[in-house]
Order: structure tokens, then sequence, then C-alpha cells
């Protein structure tokens, strides 16, 4: 038999801001938001009743473009505007 070696790669960090741009205008992600949270993500959204469960699709760098009342929702309008959405829990 032969043995197995392992290999460690060392990487320098990844600073915030590289971070922030990564999957930019590739990449969109899908989160549950609660109707409350919904003015600090879009204050130009009317106001909403409390207590609702929604979900918000944001850009790779967590700009917000849209919100709606089903995930189904968000994942087709990332794919309209061609974009791959990945859910964040």
């Amino acid at each position: 038999m032969s043995e197995l070696s392992t290999t460690t790669i060392e990487s320098e960090s990844v600073t915030p801001e590289a971070l922030a741009h990564l999957g930019e205008g590739h990449i969109a992600y899908v989160k549950q938001v609660r109707s409350e949270d919904v003015p600090d993500l879009f204050p130009q959204a009317p106001k909403i009743a409390p207590g609702l469960k929604l979900f918000a699709l944001h850009a790779a760098d967590g700009t917000p473009i849209m919100l709606t009342d089903s995930r189904e929702a968000a994942v087709a309008n990332a794919w309209s505007n061609e974009l791959q959405a990945v859910s964040v829990h």
C-alpha cells in the first residue's frame, strides 16, 4: 500500500473588501427576512405589516436587489438577471 500524503496550502487572508466583490455580477443570494427588517434593507419600500416572512435578493456584495413573499420569486428574478442564486440562512 502506498501512503497518502497531505499537502497544506497556505493562503493569504482575504480582505472584507475582496470578499464583498467575490461573485460580483454573477452571484446573488436569497435571504429570508422579517417584515420588521424591511425599512433597514429597503428604505424606499412602503410600510409592511409586522410579522410577515419575506425573501430578499441581494447582490454578492450585499446590495439589496428585490423583496418578495416567496423564495421561488426571488430565485426567478436572479435567473432572469443572469445571476446564480444561492441561499443564506
